[in-house]
């Protein structure tokens, strides 16, 4: 399948999670991953706009009876930057994971100016 954007892991943010979930989660982390490359558009059911958050997406995947989310916002176009993610468990997304996606977001385009 041709690639329809990239990913791009910012620091270890997203590492940290992956790597702490079991083998059935991360299959199911690389196949939304994979759909959110290759697919034109992706299914609203995986990827949705985090309203008043400036730009923030939230990558979403279900397995089994939990819940997880991952976000990320677009960068020069077509570049998904990958932050945090967390297991949800009460109905409404924690503000403090959305503040943390937010202060990771500000870090990346930070660090991003001065390397230009």
């Amino acid at each position: 399948m041709e690639r329809k954007r990239n990913l791009i892991f910012f620091k270890n943010y997203f590492d940290e999670f992956f790597e702490s979930q079991s083998e059935k989660v991360k299959d199911k982390v690389d196949y939304v991953l994979f759909l959110i490359i290759t697919a034109e558009r992706i299914p609203r059911k995986f990827f949705q706009y985090m309203e008043g958050t400036d730009g923030l997406f939230e990558i979403r995947i279900e397995f089994e009876s939990n819940i997880y989310r991952i976000f990320c916002c677009f960068d020069e176009g077509n570049l998904v930057v990958l932050f945090n993610g967390f297991q949800k468990k009460p109905q409404k997304t924690p503000k403090s994971e959305i503040d943390r996606a937010l202060r990771i977001k500000e870090e990346y385009f930070n660090a991003k100016r001065r390397t230009k």
